[in-house]
């Protein structure tokens, strides 16, 4: 159905404010101890924040607890698409690409400063690749079942390409057997600073969020969950609420474990590593699909500013969930596929940045994990707590209403969901093209912080030595952190470089040399003692070392 663009930035609520939005940790303990919620949720990935903000735009009295960091578990790790998810076609699944691709609309509209469209390319060769020519005729029915079933929303269809249009693309890719590509288009974001926003979003409407809230047990009356015992800054704090919602992903069987203690597990995880290698190696303008010789997997190629992200894997696993890296094999695999596909002397010192993450699936233990849906699992238990598994980043809004659709079940309440228009922060009035049209700083702060950049333009403006770069080789700067521990509940030299800023993913030892400057301005504004801060800084660093002895099989001595 065809509608005239609109005159006027629409309805933002918080979006839409005159002042920029202020985290104070000291308060937000005082509120979790004392007051009495409707729905606390446990879990500050997207799916857990989602749900807050789904809560408290229904007018819940809403609570969010995260053990670590927001997006510190699969939401930062994951493959960064918004996207519909061509795959489930080949595997039948039309129904969850429709729902995606709706999703993916209303994320574009919602979040159109960190949502981004992405073109992706497949190559076809004569052989050795993703589709030879016979193949590419029946993937391009696919292709058109995608565009028709939503994939139109994103404003253009796919496409054939001619071979010297591909390499207009990608220049490096190996052209002796190429005959042609296929180009069709989804979206991107950063996983982690879209977590943060969502989250920022719940708490400008009023909910009460905490990061650092390591839950160790439910609060029960009567055999009915009314909350959860946390560990927060080193004292015990008890959270009341009616009820209580359990969005731990790869962890929910251990909270559903301290509810019924006869619980079995669901969750089988599947890991996924990317890793970062500098763009000028590979030549690409878009995502890139290439062939892995002798796997039936396909790896993906996607420009990053000056870096490019190789990935994914999806296999088993069975380690720690709160150890996850890339390993060398993992490494070499990726590596593998990109020098078949492309001209580029690419080796293991070109590694930039890697990261691991677990996709928290729910189905049996036969089967390829590549193989199992990605469908989301909502389900009651004896309690009375809510627990949900399973799903994908793009489907996360949905996810958050249907798991509220529950929580009111249980509450005995009614109240319809807003989130379907509900922009995010920064979100609201909101132009993607004229942003990026300014270029330098201006466009750098708009596709992170989109309206609200002009907060921290005012640090600047405020103090110019804050306009400078904090990690050598990338358009961060100084006020960005200062704005972290402001606004964004920043703890530690940990939650800036590796969530807040990326630096870690992108340029890992360039962002262990920053470690001491962002630990000097993050004591500077949280008021930490300077062994505080020698302590973040020693942490840091001692964490890229291990992510460095994993990724080589190096002893970790060596790794620096």
């Amino acid at each position: 159905m065809f509608s005239l663009p609109a005159r006027t930035p629409g309805r933002a609520s918080a979006a839409t404010r005159s002042s920029a939005l202020l985290l104070d940790r000291e308060r937000t303990k005082r509120r979790l101890a004392d007051d009495q919620f409707d729905v606390l949720v446990i879990g500050g990935g997207i799916t857990g924040v989602y749900t807050a903000l789904d809560a408290v735009s229904r007018g819940l009295r809403t609570a969010l607890v995260e053990k670590d960091d927001f997006a510190s578990g699969t939401s930062s790790k994951s493959s960064k698409m918004v996207h519909g998810g061509l795959r489930y076609i080949e595997q039948g699944n039309v129904n969850l690409v429709r729902h995606s691709l709706l999703e993916r609309h209303r994320f574009r509209k919602n979040a159109p400063h960190l949502v981004h469209r992405l073109p992706f390319l497949f190559p076809i060769l004569e052989k050795e690749g993703v589709f030879d020519p016979r193949l590419a005729k029946g993937f391009e029915g696919l292709l058109w079942t995608y565009d028709l079933v939503g994939g139109w929303r994103i404003g253009k269809l796919h496409q054939r390409l001619t071979v010297p249009q591909v390499l207009a693309h990608a220049p490096t890719l190996r052209s002796e057997h190429l005959s042609g590509g296929l180009m069709y288009f989804d979206s991107r974001a950063d996983d982690a600073r879209l977590t943060l926003t969502v989250a920022r979003t719940a708490a400008a409407l009023g909910a009460t969020i905490l990061n650092g809230a390591r839950v160790d047990a439910l609060l029960t009356t009567g055999g009915k969950a009314r909350g959860a015992r946390a560990v927060i800054d080193g004292d015990e704090v008890e959270i009341r609420a009616h009820a209580v919602v359990n969005a731990t992903g790869v962890w929910s069987d251990r909270v559903d474990a301290m509810a019924d203690e006869r619980h079995a597990d669901r969750v089988r995880p599947a890991k996924g590593v990317h890793i970062v290698v500098p763009w000028h190696k590979v030549r690409i303008d878009c995502t890139v699909t290439v062939p892995i010789p002798g796997r039936a997997r396909r790896a993906t190629c996607t420009r990053w500013g000056d870096t490019v992200v190789l990935g994914t894997t999806d296999n088993d696993y069975q380690g720690s969930p709160d150890d996850v890296h890339c390993t060398r094999p993992e490494m070499e695999f990726l590596l593998e596929g990109a020098r078949t596909a492309f001209d580029a002397d690419l080796t293991p010192d070109d590694v930039l940045g890697s990261i691991g993450g677990l996709r928290p699936l729910v189905a049996g233990k036969e089967g390829a994990t590549l193989d199992m849906s990605r469908d989301h699992h909502i389900t009651v238990g004896p309690t009375g707590m809510v627990s949900v598994t399973g799903g994908k980043l793009t489907t996360s809004r949905h996810m958050g209403e249907l798991v509220i659709d529950k929580v009111l079940g249980v509450l005995g309440r009614k109240a319809r969901s807003r989130t379907v228009r509900l922009p995010l922060l920064g979100g609201a009035g909101y132009d993607a093209e004229a942003v990026a049209a300014s270029g330098g700083l201006a466009a750098h702060l708009g596709e992170r912080y989109g309206t609200e950049a002009r907060f921290v333009h005012d640090l600047i403006a405020e103090d110019p030595d804050l306009a400078r770069p904090v990690v050598a080789g990338l358009p961060y700067t100084r006020a960005e952190v200062v704005y972290a521990a402001r606004a964004e509940l920043a703890r530690s030299v940990d939650d800036v470089l590796s969530r807040r800023l990326r630096a870690r993913l992108f340029a890992r030892d360039a962002s262990a040399e920053a470690a001491p400057e962002v630990g000097a301005l993050l004591g500077r504004e949280l008021g930490l003692t300077g062994a505080e801060v020698e302590r973040q800084v020693s942490d840091y660093l001692a964490d890229v070392r291990h992510e460095k002895a994993v990724l080589f099989e190096e002893p970790e001595g060596a790794a620096a």
